[in-house]
């Protein structure tokens, strides 16, 4: 078996996933809700500006990150936006973890 035929079949494996079949679900939920929609991509939005803002300087800018949590709480006291964050989250790890696999696999000629 070659390298791209394990990938496709570990593709298949990420989709067959309760982690991938749970945010699935939750952002087709999100997309009937589309003002809940506008306010994920605007946190979304602000959350990836603030990181790239800390990236770049060093710091971060205290009243941005008091919106960004502002608008989380809001967000998470609907309880279809809340499942929808933590199937993102649990999603995230799987996808974290196998990249981690993967990287570790490959390390001594990486560095």
């Amino acid at each position: 078996m070659n390298v791209y035929d394990t990938v496709n079949k570990l593709a298949e494996e990420l989709k067959q996933s309760e982690e991938y079949k749970k945010i699935k679900e939750a952002k087709e939920t999100i997309n009937l809700m589309p003002e809940c929609k506008i306010k994920i991509s605007k946190f979304e939005k602000l959350r990836y500006e603030e990181q790239l803002n800390s990236i770049q300087t060093g710091n971060s800018d205290k009243k941005k990150l008091g919106e960004i949590q502002e608008l989380y709480k809001q967000l998470i006291e609907i309880p279809e936006v809340k499942k929808y964050f933590d199937a993102e989250l649990k999603f995230n790890i799987l996808l974290g973890d196998v990249n981690k696999i993967i990287s570790e696999a490959v390390r001594e000629v990486m560095t």
